[in-house]
């Protein structure tokens, strides 16, 4: 009776395992057809890039704005504009910071600008030249951007400040000085190469970002675009991610869109948005005594009380 009862799980198993194999093989069937449907798929509105191995920086000249906004439009489905005729201009080694509601479009601005998406009308220009035009290698190797959440690989730090580019030990450390990161790094015992784990899990948030900054730096690249970068960060490591961005900026050309006010209050200018449109541009001394969105915001901050915090937070902005 043991024994057929042994003969008898023996023959079911590798049936139950037959119907979970075949299972498996469907979903992974499914799963390649839409993963090589999009590997496939070609940008439609950028020109392909030429076949050098490293493609050319954006020449940025005083004569030309180097990002330039005109009439933009954009509707994710095609009807409700999450950005309506919106245009500006940021000249050469400009700081421009984009301020708004949570929802009003900031984001957006950055994701057309990197072109991720095509415009439904108007035009977007870098360094005088449209970018549906400019290939896409040549467009993003000309923009570093840093996120308010940075990607980090399963490797060493060496790996993921060197990443996308071919520096030496010497061009890195110095990128990790500029940025604040050499603070932290010099304390491990590797050093270097220690490893971050999966998505840099061995870090803490401000040193994750200061290593993003560190790659930026490493990329040298003419425009910079800080998405939130400081808006997860607790008061010290803001401190020093703020320092390492102040290096970051030196002589670049900047948009920034950031959650605390204290990380815009030195730009040239400031952009706010109201319902995916340009409700105000100036600098931060004329923005604060017009009235409008900058200046609400900067009654809200100096604001104790729970209703006007709660407004605050509509805004995106943590104090």
């Amino acid at each position: 009776m043991v024994l057929l009862i042994q003969l008898m799980t023996m023959a079911r198993q590798p049936v139950q395992m037959m119907s979970y194999i075949i299972d498996n093989a469907q979903r992974a069937v499914s799963g390649s057809k839409d993963y090589f449907t999009v590997m496939e798929t070609r940008p439609s509105i950028t020109r392909p890039a030429s076949d050098s191995s490293t493609p050319p920086v954006i020449e940025i000249t005083e004569s030309e704005p180097a990002v330039e906004f005109r009439d933009a439009v954009f509707s994710y489905d095609g009807s409700n504009r999450v950005i309506d005729q919106v245009g500006f201009q940021i000249g050469k080694g400009e700081k421009v910071a984009l301020v708004g509601e949570s929802g009003g479009g900031k984001s957006t601005i950055v994701n057309l600008l990197l072109g991720l998406y095509p415009l439904d009308a108007g035009e977007i220009l870098v360094g005088g030249q449209p970018i549906s035009r400019l290939p896409v290698a040549e467009l993003r190797h000309s923009i570093g951007v840093v996120f308010q959440d940075p990607s980090l690989f399963s490797g060493t730090i060496r790996e993921n400040i060197a990443y996308g580019s071919r520096a030496d030990d010497a061009q890195i450390a110095e990128a990790a000085r500029r940025a604040y990161a050499d603070r932290f790094v010099t304390r491990f015992p590797d050093g270097y190469d220690t490893l971050v784990g999966e998505r840099g899990i061995k870090l803490s948030g401000g040193q994750k970002q200061r290593i993003s900054i560190a790659r930026a730096i490493l990329k040298d690249a003419p425009i910079l675009v800080l998405d939130e970068a400081t808006s997860a960060l607790d008061t010290k490591s803001e401190r020093w991610v703020q320092a390492g961005l102040e290096s970051l900026m030196e002589g670049r050309t900047s948009l920034i869109i950031a959650h605390r006010l204290s990380t815009i209050s030195g730009v040239d200018r400031i952009i706010t948005l109201d319902r995916g449109r340009v409700d105000e541009i100036g600098t931060p001394q004329q923005l604060a005594a017009s009235g409008g969105i900058y200046a609400e915001l900067l009654t809200l901050q100096a604001s104790s009380s729970k209703a006007d915090r709660k407004r605050l937070e509509k805004f995106g902005i943590k104090i």
